[in-house]
This record gives structure tokens, sequence and C-alpha cells, in this order.
């Protein structure tokens, strides 16, 4: 019986302890690359065939003159075999800290590859998993960075469920720009319209604070799981000793930062629970609770992919990026339950120009429908 990633979430009790007793290695094994090759289909067609050990998560993106593959959670290299004849003049792959990418340098332009032409192959004989592409020239040119994430799903069917959680609040200003915006102030704006948005596409959402409310960490994560959230979205407001730094940014949990910022910028966020009369207390039993290494190893993924499609839309619509990695990682106390989720960054108040963005209407709205269509892409399924 196949289990989805969606269905792991929900086990819960004796099903968690059950799991939990098999060895983490046995449970969370990272995704490996075998192999890549090229060949030639019925009319013309170029197929890509990506081989790897486990069955493969994906998104495709269209930067000019090539298509990337991004494989979250995968690593290993792999000599390409080019077969001649083919729209691909040569292969290569990019390691990331948590995923790879796999480089397409074409001959010629392609469009969108449609789902039609792409098949995820079972084991069979000497084969592991293949992600197997078909794709040919003519069909029409993809602009610049235009994506087509792959494993998106074309409309939700059925309400899933989106918690939004506005960052600090009431005590806990956040960040303040040098013209006195606050962030709490900021990102709570933006929730409020993104909330109205969502509903309006038929998802069901829920605010972790719809007002000037203090929320300990462990309460935010804790409200995604009770409400039995599908995607968790924490909305903050950046700040940087230099002024000059600006850009949007997005993090998804991990144990180890990825950089030396992402550390710093956690290690900020998490000491938001300090200020509170009480001091700092553990998490709840329920959310820290060890889970399973198979729940812990599909929230992962599923929030990788949630973040890069994520990124990928936001810088589609022309919304500045922080210099630096598409997506980030740090130990966000926030992102600590089984709730696939990301922590967006919608700018930095540290810089003038940006301040003054993050508290207009038309900026906000602007980030607005990116996060939606961003959620629209999102395979919930899978």
């Amino acid at each position: 019986m196949k289990i989805s990633r969606r269905n792991l979430l929900k086990i819960s009790g004796v099903s968690v302890l059950a799991l939990a007793m098999v060895p983490r290695m046995a449970l969370a094994a990272r995704n490996s690359l075998r192999s890549i090759r090229t060949g030639v289909q019925p009319g013309g067609k170029t197929r890509l065939v990506i081989e790897t050990t486990i069955r493969p998560t994906y998104s495709l993106s269209y930067p000019d003159g090539q298509l990337v593959v991004h494989l979250p959670n995968t690593s290993g290299n792999a000599s390409p075999k080019l077969a001649s004849g083919t729209l691909v003049k040569s292969l290569g792959v990019s390691p990331g800290a948590q995923s790879l990418d796999v480089i397409v340098n074409l001959n010629k332009s392609i469009a969108p590859i449609q789902k039609s032409q792409i098949m995820i192959l079972e084991p069979n004989g000497d084969s592991e998993y293949r992600l197997v592409l078909d794709f040919a020239a003519g069909a029409g040119t993809v602009a610049a960075n235009n994506i087509a994430t792959a494993v998106s799903a074309p409309a939700p069917t059925k309400k899933y469920t989106i918690v939004i959680d506005a960052g600090h609040g009431g005590k806990d200003p956040g960040c303040i720009g040098k013209g006195g915006t606050k962030e709490k102030t900021v990102v709570l704006a933006v929730a409020k319209k993104l909330k109205a948005k969502l509903d309006a596409a038929g998802f069901k959402t829920y605010l972790t604070r719809s007002d000037d409310t203090y929320l300990k960490l462990a309460e935010r994560a804790s409200i995604a799981e009770k409400r039995k959230g599908d995607l968790f979205i924490s909305l903050h407001a950046n700040a940087n000793p230099s002024r000059s730094m600006k850009g949007f940014s997005i993090y998804t949990l991990s144990e180890k930062a990825s950089d030396e910022e992402a550390k710093k910028l956690a290690e900020a966020e998490n000491a938001a629970d300090k200020i509170d009369v009480s001091g700092f207390s553990d998490f709840s039993k329920d959310i820290r609770i060890a889970l399973s290494a198979l729940q812990q190893h599909a929230v992962a993924e599923m929030s990788e992919e949630y973040a890069v499609g994520c990124s990928k839309t936001f810088r589609s619509a022309g919304i500045e990026a922080q210099p630096g990695a598409k997506v980030r990682h740090a130990p966000f106390a926030v992102l600590r339950s089984t709730v696939p989720g990301a922590l967006v960054e919608l700018g930095h108040l540290s810089n003038a120009a940006e301040e003054k963005l993050l508290k207009s209407d038309s900026h906000q709205n602007k980030l607005v429908t990116a996060i939606v269509k961003s959620i629209k892409n999102y395979n919930f399924d899978v």
C-alpha cells in the first residue's frame, strides 16, 4: 500500500510511537542522483531521463536557453549521457545545501512541459526511479524566469486549510524602520489581505492573530496543528545592519542554519518568547514530542517544495529578492510542527525605500497576489 506524504502527517498516537522506533536512517533516507541521459522520441521529441534512488519530487523553471529541474532533498552527481539529434546542447548538475538542480542547456527554446509529457517510472530491473520529461521546439517560447511547476495542482479540489501567522504583536513590535514603521503592523495588514484573497479563491484560512496580540511561538505552531493546517505561512519583515540591504527572503525549518545570517535571524525571531513575563519555557509536549523520522522527512520535503515555488513566484512577479540563496534554512521555533510551512521575510524595514514600499497598499497587494499564486501552484496531494 502506498501512503502519500500528506497522509503521513496525519499519523498520530500509537502509530507515531511505533514509527519512531524504526531506525532513522531507514526512514529519512536522502534521495541520490544516479544518472542523467537524453534520447530521441517519435515526432522529433527530446527525452530527458533523471534516475534517482527514491521517488523524486521536482519543479521546473525555464531561464533563457535552459530547462532547470529542481530536486529537493537530493544529492549526488552523474556523468551525463547525451544522444545525438536532441534539443540538449549540454547537461550539468548544480548542488545546493539540501537540493540539486539539473541544468539543461538547450539548442532551441521550448514551451513549458505539459503534465501529459512527464512520467515517474517505478524501479525496474537494473533501473531505479526515473523522472522522464519529453519536450519539443517550436511550440512557443518561454520568457526568462517564467515558471511552470510540474508538481502543482491547477485548482484546489477540496478546501485546503492555510494558517497565516502575522509575526510578533502586542508588546513585541518586531523590527522598527527608521521612519517608525513596526514589523507587527505591516505583517498583520498583509496577513489580513492574504486571508481575504485566499478565502475568495476557495481555501479555508485562519489567522494566528487578527489584532495586536502577543503570542508565544509555540502557540502559533500549536494553532497550525489544532486547525489541521495543510500549509503554514509565517509573515515577517527583516532588518539588517546594512541600510542598503533589501529584498524578500524565504526560510524553511532546519536544525542547522544554511548560513550565518540565517542563524542570526532565527535567533532573533526565537528570542521573541523571552519577553514573556513567565519566562522562556519549553514547547508543549504535543509540539516538542519527537515526530517519527518519516513525518519529519515528509514535512521538510513539502516545506522545501512550497518555499522553492514561492521564491520563484515572487521573482516572476518582479519582487526584489535579497541577494543569496533562493531558499534558506534555519531552526525557527515557529515552524516546529507537523504542518508543512515557510517563514517569509517580506522585505527590509531597515532600508528606507523598502520601508515605504512595505507600508503601501499597492506593494502589500503585490506581495499578497504572489503568495496566493504560490499556494495555488503548490501540490497539496502528493
